[in-house]
């Protein structure tokens, strides 16, 4: 199965959480499950009482959460949990800090874009650099010391300046220089900075079947 490409908003309303997938519009007061209580899944009639779900269905779901958050397929994220599996530590934290140290989130962390698919689609047409050499692997997994920069000739694209103008709050794990267009990956991303109500304990349950 490919890329997802249908609309945005109704991953965000099946799964009743804002995933910010549609840059800009997530941030305003367009965003169709912005101060929603009840947000009805697709369909024709809406409901407030939803079936009780099962183990295994809790579990799906919140995998689906987070592929859906970072944009992977079922390959690529199940890759990322069998390397977390082989890492020290403990596996579901492991598996969000592979995650978040994406190319695709790191740049979109950074302010330098609105969403993470519009971060795929800058670094996969050359946009950005990665300690000065041209990255255009959305997967690339930046590290300690990394240093994340538009290319000199691409700072010029309006997309970006009018990104960092809505001057979205940069983790602590990242520094920004606005004026230069450039990133820096300072320390380890820590569970703290995810600030979506993942359960990824219900993940490596999932795939430890």
């Amino acid at each position: 199965m490919g890329r997802y490409t249908g609309p945005k908003c109704r991953k965000c309303k099946r799964l009743k959480m804002k995933l910010y997938l549609k840059g800009d519009r997530c941030y305003s007061d367009k965003c169709p499950i912005e101060g929603v209580r009840y947000v009805n899944p697709p369909g024709e009639r809406p409901k407030r009482w939803f079936p009780r779900e099962s183990p295994y269905g809790t579990q799906l779901h919140e995998k689906q959460r987070v592929k859906y958050i970072y944009g992977l397929r079922e390959r690529q994220f199940k890759n990322l949990f069998l390397k977390a599996t082989k890492s020290e530590g403990v596996t579901g934290e492991i598996l969000l800090r592979l995650l978040e140290k994406r190319l695709d989130n790191v740049v979109y962390r950074l302010g330098l874009v609105m969403s993470r698919v519009e971060a795929r689609q800058v670094i996969t047409h050359g946009h950005i650099e990665v300690n000065g050499k041209k990255v255009n692997i959305p997967s690339y997994e930046a590290s300690v010391g990394s240093v994340i920069s538009v290319r000199e000739k691409s700072k010029g694209i309006p997309l970006f300046s009018e990104s960092l103008a809505h001057e979205i709050e940069v983790k602590d794990w990242l520094t920004i220089d606005r004026d230069k267009l450039e990133g820096k990956v300072i320390k380890e991303p820590g569970r703290e900075d995810i600030e979506y109500s993942i359960k990824e304990n219900l993940i490596v349950e999932l795939y430890s079947k």
